[in-house]
Parts: C-alpha cells; structure tokens; sequence
C-alpha cells in the first residue's frame, strides 16, 4: 500500500509539473536583501555577488536563466515546492539542511562575525581570532567561555532562520536575550538604533553596512565550521523527492551535475575570484 501510494504521488507530481521538466530555463531564487552577496537596487533589479555569479554560471552551462526574489523564511519550502529550480541566496551548505535538499560544491565562504557600533564596551572583548567549532577543548572552550562571559544579558540580534540564529540558539553562548529578524537589513538598522548590543552575521553584511557610513565594529573571533556549515553553494532538490527515476527526478540530478560543472570553471578562469573582490572587497572564493 505505501509503494502504491508513493508511485501515485510521483505520477500526479510529475504531471501538475511535466511543463517544468524540459523548460530550457532554469529559475534561480534569490533573497533581494543580503548584500552585498544579493540585493534589490532602488530600481527594483536584483543585484549583487550571485546575481552575477548567477548569470555567468548560466553562460557556462549555456542555459537560459530567470533569477527571482523570495523571502528568506520561505526560501527552502517553495524550492521544494518547484517554484524555482535552484537558490543562490548565501546559503551555507549544513548538514541539517541536507536532510531537505542537496547542495552544488561550494563557491564562496561565508565568514561570520559578531559586530558592536563604535563605542560599545564590547570593542575590548580579547578572544582567539578564529572559533573552529569542528574543533573542540582547548582554545575553543576558552574562546567560548569569553563570549557566554560577555555577552551574559546582553541583546543579540540575528536573521531569522540563519546559521548564526542557529548557533545562538545553540546555548554556546550561554544566557543571552535573543531577537529575530526578517532581513539582515532589519537586524543593521536596530544595531545602529541601539536596540540591540550585538549582532551576529555575516562579516561581508557589516562591512557592506559600514561603507555606507555607519560605525559598525567587528568584535571578537571569525566563526567557522560546526553551526556555521562548511562554505556557500547552489541549494538544489534532492533528485529523490518525486522518485530518482521519474523526469523530475533526473533533471534535479542533471542540474546538480551542470552546477557542479558550470562553478569549476568560473572558479578555474578566475571569475568567482573576480566578482567576489567586486562585492566584498576581498576574495572569498573556495
């Protein structure tokens, strides 16, 4: 009965979207507002580092391609769902994620770091440079001791849904009063308001915010590995969801190996390395 039903849904999904299936566009999902890895200029165009990336790896895969905007905290369900075909939205590539979806190779690296506003008592925090959380004792317990020691009853704010909500809420930290947003932009404009006394995200989104002339100071480690996943790639439907051998099946397979294909040479001819100097200010590629 379970099989039945299992190869019933597969056939009812394959037809509601066969008209997907052989489309020579690839729909690419984007939030619109996490630069400078993506945004929306003034002129509602999406704009930043992967919507060129974007449109270059579309090049080398010699395919048409439509790049979309969608909310972050429905960005992963409407993948699923098919209403695109792939995300490149900053997305760092998580095991936890990889129970709902499957992942391109990483092209660039999501460094993280908390940030204060200049004349924070927390511009004095002394830790180790870098928290290696797939690493553990030693400098990593030290490094954590500091933060839950300094960061006790202060507000910390982050992006909802995110790796860094993911690792304050982790309890590494110990005892915090936590606040969520919807966009990165929302967390900058409470840090600069004061209602917060720290955020946590991405190093690029402070630095990005802080050109725009705001006293934005980065404090205490850069953040790798563990809850912050292991680099940013494609996020991709497993070619499992509909049945590894139906038409869906295998053009979610057929678009993870184009990826795949498509970032070795944009990293290989230099263009990943050139585009993120471009956006960031420093090469960031894998």
């Amino acid at each position: 009965m379970k099989i039945l039903k299992k190869s019933i849904i597969t056939l009812i999904a394959s037809l509601l979207f066969v008209g997907n299936v052989y489309a020579d566009t690839i729909k690419i999902a984007t939030e619109g507002a996490y630069p400078p890895w993506n945004n929306t200029s003034k002129d509602g165009k999406l704009i930043g580092f992967e919507v060129e990336l974007a449109n270059f790896l579309c090049i080398y895969m010699k395919r048409d391609c439509e790049i979309v905007a969608q909310d972050w905290d429905g960005i992963i369900p409407s993948l699923r769902l098919r209403k695109y075909d792939a995300i490149m939205a900053g997305m760092s590539i998580t095991d936890e994620r990889k129970k709902v979806m499957t992942f391109s190779q990483g092209y660039a690296d999501e460094k993280a770091s908390l940030a204060v506003m200049k004349g924070s008592d927390l511009e004095g925090m002394k830790t180790d440079k870098v928290l290696d959380l797939n690493k553990t004792g030693g400098s990593t317990s030290k490094t954590l001791k500091i933060l839950s020691d300094s960061l006790s009853g202060k507000t910390v704010c982050v992006q909802s849904g995110t790796i860094h909500q993911n690792f304050l809420d982790s309890g590494k930290v110990g005892s915090i009063n936590l606040r969520t947003y919807k966009t990165q932009d929302d967390v900058n404009l409470d840090l600069s308001s004061g209602r917060c006394d720290v955020a946590l995200a991405a190093i690029s989104s402070f630095t990005d915010y802080a050109k725009a002339g705001n006293d934005v100071v980065l404090v205490g480690p850069e953040y790798r590995g563990g809850d912050f996943g292991n680099g940013v790639g494609v996020g991709l439907r497993q070619s499992d969801q509909f049945g590894a051998d139906s038409a869906l099946g295998k053009r979610d397979a057929q678009l993870l190996v184009d990826f795949n294909k498509a970032i070795d040479v944009a990293r290989k001819n230099g263009k990943i390395s050139e585009l993120a100097i471009k956006w960031f200010g420093f090469d960031s590629s894998m």
